[in-house]
Protein backbone atom coordinates (compact mmCIF):
# COMPACT_ATOMS: atom_id res chain seq x y z
CA UNK A 1 0.00 0.00 0.00
CA UNK A 2 0.93 3.62 -0.01
CA UNK A 3 1.00 6.40 2.91
CA UNK A 4 1.48 9.92 2.68
CA UNK A 5 2.67 12.16 5.53
CA UNK A 6 1.82 15.82 5.08
CA UNK A 7 2.59 19.06 6.21
CA UNK A 8 6.40 18.30 6.76
CA UNK A 9 9.11 21.05 6.19
CA UNK A 10 10.73 20.76 2.30
CA UNK A 11 13.49 18.22 2.22
CA UNK A 12 12.74 16.87 6.39
CA UNK A 13 13.51 13.35 6.52
CA UNK A 14 11.08 11.43 7.43
CA UNK A 15 10.75 8.05 8.92
CA UNK A 16 7.41 5.87 8.85
CA UNK A 17 7.13 2.93 11.11
CA UNK A 18 5.09 0.48 10.93
CA UNK A 19 4.44 -2.49 13.25
CA UNK A 20 8.17 -3.34 13.32
CA UNK A 21 9.31 -2.07 9.90
CA UNK A 22 10.61 1.20 9.37
CA UNK A 23 10.74 3.17 5.58
CA UNK A 24 12.12 6.71 4.77
CA UNK A 25 11.52 9.43 2.43
CA UNK A 26 12.28 12.95 2.16
CA UNK A 27 9.35 15.45 2.06
CA UNK A 28 9.17 17.54 -1.27
CA UNK A 29 8.75 21.16 -2.23
CA UNK A 30 4.70 20.52 -1.36
CA UNK A 31 5.94 19.31 2.59
CA UNK A 32 4.77 15.96 1.56
CA UNK A 33 6.60 12.21 2.36
CA UNK A 34 5.07 9.54 0.05
CA UNK A 35 5.85 5.77 1.41
CA UNK A 36 5.32 3.57 -1.62
CA UNK A 37 5.36 -0.51 -1.12
CA UNK A 38 4.33 -0.15 2.44
CA UNK A 39 3.71 -4.36 3.92
CA UNK A 40 1.71 -5.09 7.16
CA UNK A 41 1.27 -8.52 7.67
CA UNK A 42 -0.62 -8.77 10.76
CA UNK A 43 -4.74 -8.42 10.29
CA UNK A 44 -6.85 -5.94 12.52
CA UNK A 45 -5.18 -2.64 14.11
CA UNK A 46 -1.25 -2.08 13.25
CA UNK A 47 0.51 1.13 15.00
CA UNK A 48 1.39 3.77 12.16
CA UNK A 49 3.84 6.38 13.63
CA UNK A 50 5.33 9.10 11.41
CA UNK A 51 9.00 10.95 12.46
CA UNK A 52 10.04 14.45 11.76
CA UNK A 53 12.83 17.01 12.96
CA UNK A 54 12.48 15.15 16.26
CA UNK A 55 8.36 15.03 16.38
CA UNK A 56 6.07 12.00 16.02
CA UNK A 57 2.26 11.52 15.24
CA UNK A 58 0.92 7.93 15.92
CA UNK A 59 -1.90 6.32 14.54
CA UNK A 60 -4.07 2.88 13.76
CA UNK A 61 -4.43 1.83 11.16
CA UNK A 62 -7.09 -0.83 10.24
CA UNK A 63 -5.74 -4.40 8.04
CA UNK A 64 -8.20 -6.18 6.28
CA UNK A 65 -7.72 -9.38 4.25
CA UNK A 66 -7.65 -8.32 0.34
CA UNK A 67 -11.17 -10.24 -0.61
CA UNK A 68 -13.29 -8.37 1.77
CA UNK A 69 -12.41 -5.60 -0.81
CA UNK A 70 -14.34 -7.17 -3.30
CA UNK A 71 -17.59 -8.37 -1.28
CA UNK A 72 -19.30 -4.55 -1.83
CA UNK A 73 -19.41 -4.69 -5.42
CA UNK A 74 -20.07 -8.33 -5.66
CA UNK A 75 -22.96 -8.12 -3.16
CA UNK A 76 -24.39 -5.24 -5.44
CA UNK A 77 -24.25 -7.04 -8.47
CA UNK A 78 -25.45 -10.49 -6.54
CA UNK A 79 -28.47 -8.32 -5.17
CA UNK A 80 -29.00 -6.62 -8.06
CA UNK A 81 -29.62 -9.68 -10.19
CA UNK A 82 -31.60 -11.03 -7.70
CA UNK A 83 -34.00 -8.76 -6.70
CA UNK A 84 -33.64 -7.40 -10.31
CA UNK A 85 -34.00 -3.77 -8.58
CA UNK A 86 -30.78 -1.90 -8.52
CA UNK A 87 -31.74 0.55 -5.67
CA UNK A 88 -31.29 -1.86 -2.50
CA UNK A 89 -28.73 -3.82 -4.02
CA UNK A 90 -26.23 -0.50 -4.93
CA UNK A 91 -27.41 0.58 -1.14
CA UNK A 92 -26.35 -2.57 0.43
CA UNK A 93 -22.87 -2.71 -1.52
CA UNK A 94 -22.35 0.54 -0.04
CA UNK A 95 -23.78 -0.06 3.45
CA UNK A 96 -21.37 -3.12 3.30
CA UNK A 97 -17.86 -1.36 2.16
CA UNK A 98 -18.66 1.65 4.64
CA UNK A 99 -19.09 -1.27 7.69
CA UNK A 100 -16.09 -2.70 6.38
CA UNK A 101 -14.04 0.51 6.89
CA UNK A 102 -15.22 0.96 10.23
CA UNK A 103 -15.86 -2.48 12.08
CA UNK A 104 -17.64 -5.56 11.34
CA UNK A 105 -19.06 -5.32 15.23
CA UNK A 106 -22.44 -3.55 15.87
CA UNK A 107 -21.40 -0.19 16.64
CA UNK A 108 -19.28 0.02 13.21
CA UNK A 109 -22.18 -1.94 10.89
CA UNK A 110 -24.58 0.98 12.69
CA UNK A 111 -21.85 3.56 11.71
CA UNK A 112 -21.17 1.97 8.16
CA UNK A 113 -25.27 2.56 7.31
CA UNK A 114 -24.96 6.45 8.60
CA UNK A 115 -21.75 6.76 7.19
CA UNK A 116 -23.26 5.35 3.41
CA UNK A 117 -25.24 8.55 3.20
CA UNK A 118 -23.61 11.09 5.24
CA UNK A 119 -20.09 10.38 3.71
CA UNK A 120 -20.64 8.18 0.13
CA UNK A 121 -23.68 9.79 -1.10
CA UNK A 122 -23.12 13.37 0.32
CA UNK A 123 -19.36 12.91 -1.32
CA UNK A 124 -20.54 11.67 -4.58
CA UNK A 125 -22.88 14.84 -5.15
CA UNK A 126 -20.76 17.19 -3.43
CA UNK A 127 -18.00 15.71 -6.44
CA UNK A 128 -18.44 19.20 -8.95
CA UNK A 129 -18.41 16.80 -12.22
CA UNK A 130 -20.78 14.51 -10.88
CA UNK A 131 -23.44 17.29 -10.56
CA UNK A 132 -22.54 18.73 -14.12
CA UNK A 133 -23.67 15.17 -15.41
CA UNK A 134 -26.72 15.39 -13.16
CA UNK A 135 -27.92 18.62 -14.61
CA UNK A 136 -26.61 17.34 -18.05
CA UNK A 137 -28.67 14.57 -17.87
CA UNK A 138 -31.78 16.81 -16.34
CA UNK A 139 -31.27 19.53 -18.84
CA UNK A 140 -31.53 16.93 -21.67
CA UNK A 141 -34.51 15.21 -20.37
CA UNK A 142 -35.83 18.96 -20.26
CA UNK A 143 -35.47 19.47 -23.57
CA UNK A 144 -36.87 16.24 -25.01
CA UNK A 145 -39.77 16.86 -22.79
CA UNK A 146 -40.21 20.22 -24.35
CA UNK A 147 -39.41 18.54 -28.04
CA UNK A 148 -41.95 16.03 -27.31
CA UNK A 149 -44.62 18.22 -26.60
CA UNK A 150 -44.50 20.81 -29.36
CA UNK A 151 -44.52 18.08 -31.84
CA UNK A 152 -41.39 18.21 -32.93
CA UNK A 153 -40.38 14.87 -32.03
CA UNK A 154 -43.40 13.20 -33.50
CA UNK A 155 -42.54 14.83 -36.95
CA UNK A 156 -38.76 13.43 -36.48
CA UNK A 157 -40.53 10.01 -36.45
CA UNK A 158 -42.60 10.87 -39.32
CA UNK A 159 -39.83 11.30 -41.35
CA UNK A 160 -37.89 9.04 -40.15
CA UNK A 161 -40.27 6.23 -39.88
CA UNK A 162 -41.60 7.14 -44.17
CA UNK A 163 -37.74 5.61 -44.97
CA UNK A 164 -36.70 2.97 -42.15
CA UNK A 165 -40.14 0.77 -43.01
CA UNK A 166 -39.38 -1.84 -40.78
CA UNK A 167 -37.62 -3.46 -37.46
CA UNK A 168 -34.13 -3.48 -39.37
CA UNK A 169 -34.37 -0.44 -41.12
CA UNK A 170 -35.14 1.43 -37.41
CA UNK A 171 -32.37 -0.77 -35.68
CA UNK A 172 -29.13 0.33 -38.42
CA UNK A 173 -31.20 4.27 -38.28
CA UNK A 174 -30.55 4.07 -34.82
CA UNK A 175 -27.01 2.78 -34.73
CA UNK A 176 -25.51 5.50 -37.31
CA UNK A 177 -27.07 7.90 -35.29
CA UNK A 178 -25.02 6.71 -32.61
CA UNK A 179 -21.89 6.79 -35.16
CA UNK A 180 -22.83 10.45 -35.47
CA UNK A 181 -22.55 11.55 -31.70
CA UNK A 182 -18.58 10.02 -31.68
CA UNK A 183 -17.42 12.71 -29.29
CA UNK A 184 -18.78 12.14 -25.92
CA UNK A 185 -20.39 8.70 -24.59
CA UNK A 186 -22.81 10.49 -22.08
CA UNK A 187 -24.38 12.92 -25.04
CA UNK A 188 -24.12 9.96 -27.31
CA UNK A 189 -26.14 7.78 -24.73
CA UNK A 190 -28.98 10.48 -23.77
CA UNK A 191 -29.45 12.06 -27.21
CA UNK A 192 -29.77 9.00 -29.23
CA UNK A 193 -31.69 6.91 -26.56
CA UNK A 194 -34.36 9.74 -26.09
CA UNK A 195 -34.63 10.53 -29.75
CA UNK A 196 -35.28 7.30 -31.01
CA UNK A 197 -37.02 5.56 -28.36
CA UNK A 198 -40.48 7.01 -30.38
CA UNK A 199 -39.14 5.50 -33.65
CA UNK A 200 -38.24 2.33 -32.16
CA UNK A 201 -41.19 1.99 -30.04
CA UNK A 202 -43.23 2.80 -33.68
CA UNK A 203 -41.42 0.03 -35.38
CA UNK A 204 -42.15 -2.48 -32.72
CA UNK A 205 -38.31 -2.89 -31.65
CA UNK A 206 -38.09 -3.71 -28.32
CA UNK A 207 -36.39 -1.58 -25.13
CA UNK A 208 -33.58 -3.97 -24.61
CA UNK A 209 -32.79 -3.65 -28.30
CA UNK A 210 -32.47 0.37 -28.12
CA UNK A 211 -30.37 0.23 -25.35
CA UNK A 212 -28.15 -2.71 -26.43
CA UNK A 213 -27.35 -0.41 -29.69
CA UNK A 214 -27.36 2.98 -27.65
CA UNK A 215 -24.60 1.85 -25.12
CA UNK A 216 -22.85 -0.39 -27.75
CA UNK A 217 -22.43 2.64 -29.87
CA UNK A 218 -21.04 5.06 -26.73
CA UNK A 219 -18.25 4.15 -25.09
CA UNK A 220 -16.62 1.73 -28.22
CA UNK A 221 -17.30 4.51 -30.62
CA UNK A 222 -15.90 7.10 -28.31
CA UNK A 223 -12.61 4.63 -27.35
CA UNK A 224 -11.67 4.15 -30.91
CA UNK A 225 -11.89 8.23 -32.33
CA UNK A 226 -9.54 10.53 -32.23
CA UNK A 227 -11.34 13.38 -31.54
CA UNK A 228 -13.53 12.83 -28.38
CA UNK A 229 -13.78 13.99 -24.70
CA UNK A 230 -11.95 10.72 -23.80
CA UNK A 231 -8.28 11.56 -25.64
CA UNK A 232 -6.97 13.96 -23.09
CA UNK A 233 -7.76 11.80 -20.44
CA UNK A 234 -6.55 8.77 -22.07
CA UNK A 235 -3.59 10.33 -23.12
CA UNK A 236 -2.59 11.71 -19.75
CA UNK A 237 -2.83 8.65 -18.16
CA UNK A 238 -0.41 6.98 -20.76
CA UNK A 239 1.66 9.78 -20.47
CA UNK A 240 2.27 10.04 -16.80
CA UNK A 241 2.49 5.90 -16.82
CA UNK A 242 5.49 6.58 -19.32
CA UNK A 243 7.75 8.80 -17.71
CA UNK A 244 8.16 7.06 -14.04
CA UNK A 245 10.02 4.21 -17.20
CA UNK A 246 13.52 6.16 -18.20
CA UNK A 247 13.70 3.93 -21.37
CA UNK A 248 10.19 5.42 -22.28
CA UNK A 249 10.38 8.66 -20.92
CA UNK A 250 10.54 10.41 -24.57
CA UNK A 251 7.89 8.33 -25.80
CA UNK A 252 5.01 10.44 -27.13
CA UNK A 253 1.89 9.62 -25.45
CA UNK A 254 -0.53 10.31 -28.05
CA UNK A 255 1.89 8.15 -30.13
CA UNK A 256 1.33 4.85 -28.15
CA UNK A 257 -2.49 5.69 -28.14
CA UNK A 258 -2.39 5.83 -31.82
CA UNK A 259 -0.50 2.81 -31.97
CA UNK A 260 -3.18 0.93 -29.23
CA UNK A 261 -6.29 1.68 -31.53
CA UNK A 262 -5.53 -1.74 -33.76
CA UNK A 263 -5.67 -3.67 -30.71
CA UNK A 264 -8.75 -2.18 -29.56
CA UNK A 265 -10.70 -5.66 -30.74
CA UNK A 266 -13.54 -5.51 -28.08
CA UNK A 267 -14.78 -1.57 -29.22
CA UNK A 268 -13.84 -2.30 -32.76
CA UNK A 269 -16.25 -5.43 -32.40
CA UNK A 270 -19.04 -4.50 -30.72
CA UNK A 271 -19.59 -1.61 -32.77
CA UNK A 272 -19.15 -4.48 -36.02
CA UNK A 273 -21.73 -6.83 -34.11
CA UNK A 274 -23.80 -4.41 -33.39
CA UNK A 275 -24.23 -3.61 -37.04
CA UNK A 276 -24.76 -7.27 -37.79
CA UNK A 277 -27.22 -7.83 -35.56
CA UNK A 278 -29.44 -5.00 -36.72
CA UNK A 279 -29.24 -5.58 -40.44
CA UNK A 280 -29.92 -9.25 -39.96
CA UNK A 281 -32.70 -8.98 -37.80
CA UNK A 282 -31.54 -12.44 -36.05
CA UNK A 283 -31.19 -12.23 -32.20
CA UNK A 284 -30.70 -15.14 -29.72
CA UNK A 285 -30.99 -15.92 -25.76
CA UNK A 286 -33.25 -13.50 -23.60
CA UNK A 287 -32.82 -10.39 -26.45
CA UNK A 288 -34.52 -12.72 -29.27
CA UNK A 289 -37.46 -13.48 -26.42
CA UNK A 290 -38.14 -9.70 -25.95
CA UNK A 291 -37.74 -9.46 -30.16
CA UNK A 292 -40.89 -11.24 -30.22
CA UNK A 293 -42.73 -9.54 -27.07
CA UNK A 294 -42.12 -6.47 -28.94
CA UNK A 295 -43.54 -7.65 -32.25
CA UNK A 296 -46.34 -8.97 -31.02
CA UNK A 297 -46.90 -5.26 -29.84
CA UNK A 298 -45.52 -4.86 -26.40
CA UNK A 299 -42.37 -2.91 -26.71
CA UNK A 300 -41.52 -3.15 -22.88
CA UNK A 301 -41.23 -5.76 -20.34
CA UNK A 302 -44.07 -6.70 -18.82
CA UNK A 303 -42.58 -9.65 -16.10
CA UNK A 304 -40.05 -7.15 -14.49
CA UNK A 305 -40.50 -4.11 -12.39
CA UNK A 306 -40.48 -0.48 -14.80
CA UNK A 307 -38.06 1.99 -13.52
CA UNK A 308 -40.53 4.49 -11.70
CA UNK A 309 -39.43 7.60 -13.86
CA UNK A 310 -41.33 5.89 -16.45
CA UNK A 311 -44.32 4.96 -15.05
CA UNK A 312 -47.37 7.43 -15.29
CA UNK A 313 -48.47 9.97 -17.91
CA UNK A 314 -45.91 9.75 -20.70
CA UNK A 315 -45.55 13.37 -22.77
CA UNK A 316 -47.78 13.16 -25.41
CA UNK A 317 -47.74 15.77 -28.49
CA UNK A 318 -50.60 19.00 -27.90
CA UNK A 319 -53.34 18.31 -29.62
CA UNK A 320 -54.08 19.77 -32.64
CA UNK A 321 -50.69 21.83 -33.04
CA UNK A 322 -48.54 21.75 -36.32
CA UNK A 323 -45.82 19.34 -36.33
CA UNK A 324 -43.20 20.51 -37.46
CA UNK A 325 -39.33 19.04 -37.69
CA UNK A 326 -37.79 22.10 -37.03
CA UNK A 327 -38.67 22.27 -33.73
CA UNK A 328 -36.91 19.09 -32.75
CA UNK A 329 -34.26 19.56 -35.37
CA UNK A 330 -32.90 23.17 -34.37
CA UNK A 331 -32.36 22.44 -30.13
CA UNK A 332 -31.14 19.03 -30.97
CA UNK A 333 -28.47 20.83 -33.43
CA UNK A 334 -27.69 23.36 -31.00
CA UNK A 335 -27.00 20.82 -28.44
CA UNK A 336 -24.45 19.22 -31.21
CA UNK A 337 -23.43 22.55 -31.86
CA UNK A 338 -22.77 24.02 -28.67
CA UNK A 339 -20.95 20.81 -27.36
CA UNK A 340 -18.19 20.89 -30.04
CA UNK A 341 -17.95 24.43 -29.57
CA UNK A 342 -17.39 24.59 -25.79
CA UNK A 343 -15.51 21.67 -26.32
CA UNK A 344 -13.52 23.72 -28.55
CA UNK A 345 -13.23 26.64 -26.04
CA UNK A 346 -12.06 25.13 -23.20
CA UNK A 347 -9.44 23.46 -24.65
CA UNK A 348 -5.89 23.84 -25.77
CA UNK A 349 -3.64 22.99 -28.29
CA UNK A 350 -2.04 23.35 -32.10
CA UNK A 351 -4.51 20.88 -33.28
CA UNK A 352 -8.59 20.37 -33.33
CA UNK A 353 -7.39 16.59 -31.48
CA UNK A 354 -5.71 18.03 -29.08
CA UNK A 355 -7.83 20.87 -28.09
CA UNK A 356 -11.00 18.38 -27.84
CA UNK A 357 -8.87 16.04 -25.53
CA UNK A 358 -7.40 18.78 -23.21
CA UNK A 359 -11.17 20.62 -23.20
CA UNK A 360 -13.51 20.59 -20.45
CA UNK A 361 -15.98 17.83 -21.49
CA UNK A 362 -18.44 18.84 -17.89
CA UNK A 363 -18.57 22.65 -18.39
CA UNK A 364 -19.23 22.24 -22.54
CA UNK A 365 -21.77 19.63 -21.82
CA UNK A 366 -23.24 22.09 -19.30
CA UNK A 367 -23.28 24.57 -21.56
CA UNK A 368 -24.48 22.91 -24.41
CA UNK A 369 -27.79 21.12 -22.45
CA UNK A 370 -29.13 24.53 -21.25
CA UNK A 371 -29.07 26.05 -25.11
CA UNK A 372 -30.26 23.07 -26.24
CA UNK A 373 -33.29 23.64 -23.22
CA UNK A 374 -33.58 27.44 -24.02
CA UNK A 375 -33.67 26.97 -27.69
CA UNK A 376 -36.57 24.22 -27.37
CA UNK A 377 -38.21 26.90 -24.74
CA UNK A 378 -38.08 30.19 -27.15
CA UNK A 379 -38.56 28.32 -30.66
CA UNK A 380 -41.95 26.74 -28.43
CA UNK A 381 -43.13 29.77 -27.42
CA UNK A 382 -42.35 31.93 -29.78
CA UNK A 383 -44.37 30.16 -32.19
CA UNK A 384 -47.43 29.91 -29.77
CA UNK A 385 -47.27 26.05 -30.01
CA UNK A 386 -47.13 26.01 -25.99
CA UNK A 387 -47.86 28.96 -23.99
CA UNK A 388 -44.76 29.92 -21.29
CA UNK A 389 -46.29 27.77 -18.45
CA UNK A 390 -47.21 24.69 -20.50
CA UNK A 391 -43.48 24.76 -21.78
CA UNK A 392 -42.18 24.83 -18.05
CA UNK A 393 -44.26 21.73 -17.29
CA UNK A 394 -43.45 20.12 -20.48
CA UNK A 395 -39.95 20.87 -19.65
CA UNK A 396 -40.67 19.54 -16.13
CA UNK A 397 -42.13 17.09 -16.98
CA UNK A 398 -38.82 15.67 -18.82
CA UNK A 399 -36.62 16.35 -15.70
CA UNK A 400 -38.75 14.12 -13.57
CA UNK A 401 -38.48 11.06 -15.93
CA UNK A 402 -34.27 11.70 -15.23
CA UNK A 403 -34.90 11.29 -11.47
CA UNK A 404 -34.81 8.20 -10.46
CA UNK A 405 -31.90 7.12 -12.69
CA UNK A 406 -30.12 10.20 -11.70
CA UNK A 407 -30.51 8.45 -7.89
CA UNK A 408 -29.06 5.10 -9.29
CA UNK A 409 -26.28 7.11 -10.73
CA UNK A 410 -25.32 8.80 -7.41
CA UNK A 411 -25.49 5.74 -5.93
CA UNK A 412 -22.93 3.94 -8.50
CA UNK A 413 -20.64 6.39 -7.88
CA UNK A 414 -20.90 5.91 -4.13
CA UNK A 415 -20.14 2.19 -4.26
CA UNK A 416 -16.93 3.46 -6.78
CA UNK A 417 -15.65 5.40 -3.77
CA UNK A 418 -16.15 2.84 -1.28
CA UNK A 419 -14.70 0.15 -3.69
CA UNK A 420 -11.52 2.78 -3.92
CA UNK A 421 -11.51 3.55 -0.74
CA UNK A 422 -10.56 -0.12 0.05
CA UNK A 423 -8.48 -0.49 -2.79
CA UNK A 424 -10.31 -3.20 -4.47
CA UNK A 425 -8.60 -2.68 -7.94
CA UNK A 426 -4.84 -2.75 -6.24
CA UNK A 427 -6.37 -6.20 -4.64
CA UNK A 428 -7.34 -7.25 -8.03
CA UNK A 429 -4.07 -6.62 -9.53
CA UNK A 430 -1.67 -8.86 -6.88
CA UNK A 431 -4.25 -11.49 -7.27
CA UNK A 432 -4.43 -11.50 -11.58
CA UNK A 433 -0.85 -10.33 -12.73
CA UNK A 434 1.44 -12.64 -10.88
CA UNK A 435 4.00 -14.48 -12.79
CA UNK A 436 2.50 -14.04 -16.35
CA UNK A 437 4.57 -15.62 -20.11
CA UNK A 438 5.04 -12.45 -21.70
CA UNK A 439 2.87 -12.84 -24.95
CA UNK A 440 -0.16 -13.47 -22.46
CA UNK A 441 0.39 -9.99 -20.18
CA UNK A 442 -1.93 -7.85 -22.85
CA UNK A 443 -4.59 -10.53 -22.23
CA UNK A 444 -3.98 -10.99 -18.61
CA UNK A 445 -4.59 -6.91 -18.61
CA UNK A 446 -7.49 -7.54 -20.61
CA UNK A 447 -9.74 -9.64 -17.85
CA UNK A 448 -8.24 -7.44 -14.70
CA UNK A 449 -9.51 -4.58 -16.47
CA UNK A 450 -12.93 -6.04 -17.17
CA UNK A 451 -13.10 -7.71 -13.78
CA UNK A 452 -12.31 -4.22 -12.05
CA UNK A 453 -14.68 -2.49 -13.94
CA UNK A 454 -17.50 -4.94 -13.78
CA UNK A 455 -16.78 -4.97 -9.93
CA UNK A 456 -16.38 -0.82 -9.43
CA UNK A 457 -18.38 -0.23 -12.76
CA UNK A 458 -16.70 2.20 -14.05
CA UNK A 459 -14.22 2.46 -17.14
CA UNK A 460 -12.75 5.83 -16.27
CA UNK A 461 -11.95 4.73 -12.95
CA UNK A 462 -10.62 1.82 -14.10
CA UNK A 463 -8.30 3.18 -16.62
CA UNK A 464 -7.27 5.85 -13.83
CA UNK A 465 -6.53 3.16 -11.43
CA UNK A 466 -4.52 0.46 -13.41
CA UNK A 467 -3.06 2.34 -16.29
CA UNK A 468 -0.43 3.52 -13.54
CA UNK A 469 0.28 -0.22 -13.03
CA UNK A 470 -0.32 -1.96 -16.39
CA UNK A 471 2.25 0.03 -18.56
CA UNK A 472 5.20 -0.74 -15.64
CA UNK A 473 3.99 -4.10 -15.21
CA UNK A 474 4.21 -4.74 -19.17
CA UNK A 475 7.23 -3.22 -19.71
CA UNK A 476 8.94 -4.73 -16.30
CA UNK A 477 8.16 -8.65 -17.80
CA UNK A 478 9.17 -7.54 -21.58
CA UNK A 479 12.52 -6.60 -19.90
CA UNK A 480 12.70 -9.48 -17.89
CA UNK A 481 12.04 -11.73 -21.23
CA UNK A 482 14.37 -9.56 -23.62
CA UNK A 483 11.61 -8.25 -25.64
CA UNK A 484 12.36 -3.97 -25.37
CA UNK A 485 13.38 -3.70 -29.07
CA UNK A 486 10.96 -2.38 -31.69
CA UNK A 487 9.45 -5.57 -32.88
CA UNK A 488 8.43 -6.63 -29.51
CA UNK A 489 6.42 -2.63 -28.64
CA UNK A 490 3.26 -4.22 -30.03
CA UNK A 491 2.87 -5.64 -26.67
CA UNK A 492 2.71 -2.46 -24.93
CA UNK A 493 0.44 -1.28 -27.17
CA UNK A 494 -1.87 -4.40 -26.96
CA UNK A 495 -1.66 -3.78 -22.98
CA UNK A 496 -2.73 -0.25 -23.63
CA UNK A 497 -5.66 -1.60 -25.43
CA UNK A 498 -6.22 -4.18 -23.24
CA UNK A 499 -6.82 -1.41 -20.42
CA UNK A 500 -9.14 0.50 -22.51
CA UNK A 501 -10.86 -2.24 -24.18
CA UNK A 502 -11.49 -4.23 -20.99
CA UNK A 503 -12.55 -1.18 -18.98
CA UNK A 504 -15.79 -0.73 -21.73
CA UNK A 505 -16.18 -4.40 -21.57
CA UNK A 506 -16.64 -4.60 -17.92
CA UNK A 507 -18.53 -1.31 -17.64
CA UNK A 508 -20.96 -3.06 -20.25
CA UNK A 509 -21.58 -6.19 -18.69
CA UNK A 510 -22.08 -4.28 -15.20
CA UNK A 511 -25.44 -3.69 -13.79
CA UNK A 512 -23.66 -1.18 -11.20
CA UNK A 513 -22.45 0.96 -14.04
CA UNK A 514 -23.38 4.69 -14.79
CA UNK A 515 -22.89 4.55 -18.31
CA UNK A 516 -25.14 1.43 -18.23
CA UNK A 517 -27.67 3.06 -16.04
CA UNK A 518 -27.71 5.97 -18.36
CA UNK A 519 -28.65 3.68 -21.27
CA UNK A 520 -31.85 2.45 -19.88
CA UNK A 521 -32.42 5.19 -18.56
CA UNK A 522 -32.20 7.39 -22.10
CA UNK A 523 -34.11 4.35 -23.69
CA UNK A 524 -36.45 3.81 -20.99
CA UNK A 525 -35.85 0.40 -20.49
CA UNK A 526 -36.02 -1.91 -17.07
CA UNK A 527 -32.56 -1.32 -16.35
CA UNK A 528 -31.95 -5.19 -15.03
CA UNK A 529 -33.90 -6.30 -18.17
CA UNK A 530 -30.76 -4.33 -20.23
CA UNK A 531 -28.01 -5.93 -18.50
CA UNK A 532 -29.04 -9.49 -18.66
CA UNK A 533 -30.19 -9.25 -22.45
CA UNK A 534 -27.17 -7.06 -23.44
CA UNK A 535 -24.75 -9.56 -21.59
CA UNK A 536 -24.68 -12.30 -23.94
CA UNK A 537 -24.31 -10.28 -26.63
CA UNK A 538 -20.90 -8.31 -25.25
CA UNK A 539 -19.46 -11.68 -23.70
CA UNK A 540 -19.86 -13.26 -26.87
CA UNK A 541 -17.79 -10.28 -28.69
CA UNK A 542 -15.42 -10.53 -25.43
CA UNK A 543 -14.45 -13.70 -25.65
CA UNK A 544 -14.01 -13.74 -29.21
CA UNK A 545 -11.78 -10.22 -29.10
CA UNK A 546 -9.98 -11.90 -26.59
CA UNK A 547 -9.00 -15.85 -28.41
CA UNK A 548 -9.11 -14.11 -31.71
CA UNK A 549 -7.19 -10.86 -30.93
CA UNK A 550 -5.63 -10.41 -27.88
CA UNK A 551 -4.16 -13.63 -27.04
CA UNK A 552 -2.67 -14.14 -31.05
CA UNK A 553 -1.76 -10.56 -31.05
CA UNK A 554 0.32 -11.31 -28.02
CA UNK A 555 2.72 -14.04 -30.31
CA UNK A 556 2.64 -11.20 -33.23
CA UNK A 557 0.02 -11.93 -35.41
CA UNK A 558 -1.57 -8.96 -37.35
CA UNK A 559 -4.19 -6.88 -35.49
CA UNK A 560 -6.12 -6.61 -38.86
CA UNK A 561 -6.25 -10.13 -39.68
CA UNK A 562 -7.70 -11.08 -36.29
CA UNK A 563 -10.24 -8.04 -36.69
CA UNK A 564 -11.15 -9.88 -40.24
CA UNK A 565 -11.06 -13.65 -38.64
CA UNK A 566 -13.13 -11.91 -35.36
CA UNK A 567 -15.94 -10.21 -37.80
CA UNK A 568 -16.45 -13.91 -39.67
CA UNK A 569 -16.75 -15.85 -36.53
CA UNK A 570 -19.26 -13.80 -34.93
CA UNK A 571 -20.96 -13.12 -38.42
CA UNK A 572 -21.45 -17.23 -38.60
CA UNK A 573 -22.03 -17.45 -34.50
CA UNK A 574 -25.47 -15.10 -34.84
CA UNK A 575 -26.65 -16.95 -38.18
CA UNK A 576 -25.69 -20.03 -36.70
CA UNK A 577 -27.04 -19.68 -33.34
CA UNK A 578 -29.54 -16.31 -33.96
CA UNK A 579 -33.52 -16.39 -35.05
CA UNK A 580 -35.66 -13.36 -36.72
CA UNK A 581 -38.19 -12.41 -34.30
CA UNK A 582 -39.92 -11.21 -37.39
CA UNK A 583 -40.15 -14.88 -39.15
CA UNK A 584 -41.28 -16.14 -35.03
CA UNK A 585 -44.11 -13.43 -35.33
CA UNK A 586 -45.17 -14.30 -38.87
Amino acid sequence: MEISVSDVAAGASVTLTVSSDSYKAVAGADGRAAFADVQVDSRGVALVEATAEGQSIVTELRVLPGWVSVMPPILAIAVALTLRNVIPALLMGVWLGASALNSFTPAGIVKGLLDSFQVFVTGALANADHAAIILFSMMIGGMVGIITRNGGMSSIVKMIVSRARSAIGGQVSVWLMGLMIFFDDYSNTLVVGNTARPITDHLKISREKLAYIVDSTAAPIVCLALITTWIGYQVGLIGDALKGIPELANEAAYSVFLHSIPYSFYPILAVIFVLAVAASGMDFGPMYKAEVRARRGQVAPSMSEELPSMQGEELEPKPNIPLRAVNAFVPLAVLIVSLMLGLYLTGEGDTITDVVGSADAYKAMMWASFAGALTAGVMTVGQKILTAHETVDAWYGGVRAMLFAMIVLVLAWSLSDVTSALNTAGYLVTVLADTLPVQFVPAAVFVLSAITAFTTGTSWGTMGILMPLVVPLTWAVMSVNGMTSAADMHLLYSAVACNLAGAVWGDHCSPISDTTVLSSMASGCDHIEHVRTQLPYATLVGVIGLLVGTIPGGFGMSPGASIIIGIVILIATLKFFGRSADKAVG
